[in-house]
């Protein structure tokens, strides 16, 4: 499990640095999507389905909403000369990345394997269960136990509905 994190966490390092150095903006927001879509495979490696379902549902509009808006605008390139600060930038950034991933590698070796005892809540949440008042385990779950983590979630697909009112909002006419 610990390569397919790596490999995951290098396939979104990679996909940053094509959208970063990408021409043409189309190509950098398909680039963007791959991280996120990436990050949705690491959730469900991880055992965390409800992240994974919120994450694809964001990507996949917040992907479809920005194709939409840039095919709307110009696709014009831009181009950047090679100088020795730009030489220094990716020096430096690639310096940072394989930090970066060193620290990755030791932080995920320190971890306990998942399914381990200490990482159960299963329990925790059947014998608290009856004092919470709650009609069912779920919704005990959902909303005494993860409370923050549901308005957290709540609050992610709030923001993204409105920056996506506030992008394709068309402009007002004037008289």
């Amino acid at each position: 499990m610990m390569i397919v994190l790596i490999a995951l966490i290098v396939l979104m390092i990679l996909g940053a640095i094509v959208a970063l150095e990408s021409r043409d903006l189309l190509s950098a927001i398909i680039s963007l999507g791959i991280i996120g879509f990436a990050l949705t495979i690491i959730f469900l490696v991880l055992s965390a389905p409800d992240l994974a379902i919120v994450q694809i549902i964001i990507e996949t509009l917040t992907l479809i909403i920005l194709i939409a808006a840039v095919l709307k605008t110009t696709r014009a390139d831009t181009s950047e000369t090679v100088n020795a600060r730009v030489v220094m930038l990716w020096i430096s950034g690639i310096i940072f990345m394989g930090l970066f991933l060193l620290s990755a590698v030791r932080a995920f070796q320190s971890l306990p394997e998942f399914g381990a005892l200490g990482l159960r809540m299963a329990q925790a949440y059947l014998d608290g269960f009856r004092q919470t008042g709650a009609s069912n385990l779920v919704t005990a779950v959902i909303l005494d136990f993860r409370g923050y983590d549901t308005l957290g979630e709540a609050t992610v697909l709030f923001t993204s509905v409105a920056g996506v009112v506030t992008v394709l909002r068309k402009a007002g006419r004037k008289d």
